[in-house]
């Protein structure tokens, strides 16, 4: 290999070389990773073919599994092909990319869920100007602040990174994060820990205090309304709470692993799937679970457009219909006999 190949790839020393615990751990994240692309899929079909589901909270939903899929595609097919491969490498710029579209799942779904949270806080806390609120204009200008932001300010981040000068070319992780890119660098970068210092105040301290503020809020007026309204309030909210927990979770975890990089191989594993598998294939489940509107919406598709014929469901047993007795003059003598 000669030396400018050399210096354009970045290897990863987490993997170990192939064999029965790397097939193992190849067939659980294909199986993770087939279940959660097809279970994020199947939430958005639902959501584009349903006319009464283009409400601000489910166009929300549908971004969320829209970055769902932007988080495993960036990642998964790459510790796949290493889980089996003898040489486990990347090119710089290949990790580069795969740091930025990493980052803008993370940072992209914490804000998605700082919007949800701001919907539901509308919806509940002034319903009687809910839709004065959340029109269209502006459910489309927040839709388009969830992507414009966090890219704007990761491609800089990635911009300053790519900049800096590589000295190292091993990564004791599975994949790329941008951390362990600059830890590959000859020197030290003020720039470049003060700015990725600015993105986690501004792309995940703030969404997760504005969450928190809003079910703050949330929880002192269900307080004050009626038992009937507070249960239907949380069963509003529980599925957005469930999911935001479970992201916050998994950031936590991905944080001190980053901070903490010298943990072993299986330790490894278990936390680089759980943060890019997990949430996106947990989230889809949570909403299709305990949300009526999508259960039903399920069914009805499942009912109309994939089994148009072959499902019998108790309500739509067909009528027995009168078939009239005619007497010998040809007129009708009554009613006539079921069929």
């Amino acid at each position: 290999m000669n030396q400018t190949v050399l210096h354009s790839t970045v290897f990863f020393t987490a993997y170990g070389p192939p064999g029965p615990l790397n097939y193992a751990a190849f067939f659980l994240t294909f199986l993770l990773f087939f279940i959660t692309i097809f279970a994020n899929i199947s939430l958005m079909l639902v959501i584009y073919l349903e006319s009464h589901l283009h409400k601000p909270m489910y166009i929300f939903l549908f971004n969320l599994a829209v970055n769902g899929l932007i988080g495993c595609l960036s990642v998964c097919p790459k510790i796949m092909d290493n889980l089996v491969n003898d040489i486990k490498d990347i090119s710089h710029k290949g990790c580069l990319l795969q740091v930025f579209f990493s980052s803008v799942y993370a940072t992209c779904a914490y804000v998605i869920l700082a919007v949800m949270a701001y919907d539901r806080y509308v919806s509940i806390c002034k319903p009687l100007q809910y839709h004065s609120i959340m029109t269209p204009s502006k459910v489309k200008m927040l839709v388009a602040l969830v992507y414009f932001i966090p890219i704007t300010m990761l491609a800089f981040q990635i911009f300053i990174t790519s900049r800096l000068p590589v000295c190292s070319y091993n990564i004791n992780k599975l994949f790329c994060d941008n951390l362990a890119v600059v830890k590959l660098s000859c020197v030290e970068s003020a720039l470049s820990n003060l700015y990725g210092i600015c993105i986690i105040s501004s792309l995940v301290v703030l969404p997760f205090v504005l969450v928190v503020l809003s079910y703050i809020k949330i929880l002192l007026v269900c307080l004050k309304v009626s038992k009937e309204s507070r249960t239907k309030a949380f069963n509003t909210c529980t599925p957005h709470l469930i999911t935001f927990i479970n992201f916050s979770t998994a950031i936590l975890f991905s944080v001190i692993y980053n901070r903490h990089s010298t943990v072993s191989k299986e330790v490894n594993v278990l936390i680089s799937v759980q943060f890019i598998l997990f949430p996106p294939l947990v989230h889809p489940i949570i909403y299709g679970i305990r949300t009526k509107e999508i259960r039903t919406c399920v069914t009805k598709i499942i009912r109309t457009r994939i089994f148009p014929n072959s499902l019998d469901f108790p309500h739509r047993k067909s009528e027995r219909k009168l078939v009239p007795i005619m007497t010998l003059d040809g007129t009708a003598a009554g009613q006539g006999l079921p069929v």
